[in-house]
């Protein structure tokens, strides 16, 4: 069976696939959703799962009646079968629980290193801003350039590091660009960086939905640790995740503080729990683990490398497609090779706003315009110069350059894909009617 025959089935595996939404004309239009790098609707499994857990939720830990000890036995077994998804250490690696991988990158920013002065991070030009903002102010920070074509530079990874000769603690990056979808070498920049004796953290929450990720890897290219968030893979209700070495979580006080996170309190001191229960304050997010649980149970079925094939034809079949629309400008050329299905185009002459709301209005096809919370990459793609950049600092409310994302998930399709064709030729044609 070819993989487009047997990745068909599992679009009914989507809730709400076939909603329908009102378009200008008036006329409605079942919707088309190519904004899966933001974030993905939720599986139906996952939906089930939710309602047939639901009667059964209780209080996590410390709870004598039977359901808060089955959430409690849920909840910490859920860490293995993260732990087994993404290959990690089960001896040496923890899970921990959080909101989603921006806060996951942030609690790492603040359990690194005790002497920040000493300390350099490497992030690079190409990061999502949660890979980017928590760093600053807490340590050196320096990045990771890229080339022409938006791609990280290796070269450049190994000059550095050489540079700062062992003071780098911390090199982390995107598993994959969340504007471009270049797919990082995450083994090799490991494998790099442990010559220096630092640490690598991946976010990953653009990739883990869309290719297999294996933390242990071999040799020197294993991963230390890895963020990512279950809202886009399928299960968005609320819990994200920091995988890493429980040794990185033992000593200092946690970033937050509070239930769940002591052995002992006295009126004069504290004892606090060990990791991960230390890093995880309050109540748990019990319902968002199971969610979580149940979308890699799903992602297990359909099969990694059937979703990372499936998307990567639909990635050739659209850039086809997309090169026949009239001044259509594409902002990572037309390899299908280490990239996700993410494409960044703008339409000569059109504002990349008014390209989205036109899609969204003509035929119901969401995308995302702006920037994608990656600004410098986009000024860099975009060749805005420093004094531009300035301009738009001193008058924030202008409206700024930025692109159009279109971004796909296991269950989209080649009709879809058409009908974004078709859509954005009538836009091109009819250009006229928008002002840029």
């Amino acid at each position: 069976m070819d993989i487009i025959s047997y990745m068909k089935r599992f679009r009914k595996y989507i809730a709400g696939v076939d909603t329908m939404v009102p378009l200008h004309s008036g006329r409605m239009a079942t919707a088309i959703n190519f904004d899966n790098a933001a974030t993905t609707p939720p599986f139906v499994s996952v939906i089930n799962e939710i309602v047939r857990f639901a009667p059964w939720y209780s209080s996590v830990h410390r709870g004598a009646g039977f359901k808060s000890k089955l959430c409690s036995d849920i909840f910490e077994k859920s860490r293995y079968n993260i732990l087994d998804f993404v290959n990690a250490d089960k001896e040496k690696d923890t899970v921990i629980f959080i909101k989603n991988t921006t806060e996951a990158i942030n609690k790492l920013s603040y359990r690194l290193c005790n002497n920040h002065e000493k300390c350099v991070v490497l992030s690079t030009m190409m990061e999502h801003h949660s890979n980017d903002l928590p760093w600053r102010g807490k340590f050196k920070l320096d990045y990771i350039s890229i080339d022409k074509s938006g791609r990280l530079s290796i070269e450049d990874l190994k000059r550095k590091l050489a540079q700062y000769d062992g003071n780098v603690k911390l090199v982390t990056v995107a598993g994959a660009s969340n504007v471009t979808g270049f797919i990082n070498p995450i083994h090799e920049i490991a494998a790099e960086a442990h010559k220096y004796n630092a640490f690598v953290c991946v976010d990953g929450a653009q990739l883990i939905p869309h290719k297999q990720i294996d933390m242990t890897y071999k040799d020197d290219g294993y991963i230390d640790f890895l963020a990512f968030s279950a809202h886009k893979m399928y299960a968005p209700f609320g819990i994200g995740v920091l995988v890493g070495p429980k040794k990185a979580f033992e000593e200092g006080d946690p970033d937050y503080s509070g239930g769940g996170t002591v052995k002992i309190v006295t009126p004069y001191d504290v004892k606090w729990d060990v990791p991960p229960h230390k890093e995880e304050a309050g109540s748990p997010n019990l319902m968002g683990v199971v969610a979580l649980n149940s979308a890699i149970r799903t992602l297990k079925g359909v099969g990694m490398k059937n979703i990372e094939a499936y998307e990567r034809y639909l990635t050739g079949y659209a850039l086809q497609g997309l090169k026949t629309v009239p001044g259509i400008i594409l902002y990572n050329g037309d390899n299908t090779r280490d990239r996700l299905g993410i494409i960044p185009f703008n339409i000569e002459g059109v504002y990349h706003g008014t390209v989205a709301e036109a899609l969204s209005q003509k035929s119901g096809i969401a995308v995302r315009n702006g920037c994608f919370c990656a600004q410098p990459y986009i000024q860099k793609l975009l060749n805005i110069s420093p004094k531009e950049i300035q301009s738009y600092m001193d008058s924030p409310d202008v409206p700024r350059p930025g692109m159009v994302r279109i971004s796909f998930g296991l269950y989209n399709n080649l009709a879809e894909i058409d009908t974004l064709i078709q859509t954005l030729k009538w836009i091109s044609k009819n250009k006229s009617l928008f002002k840029k």
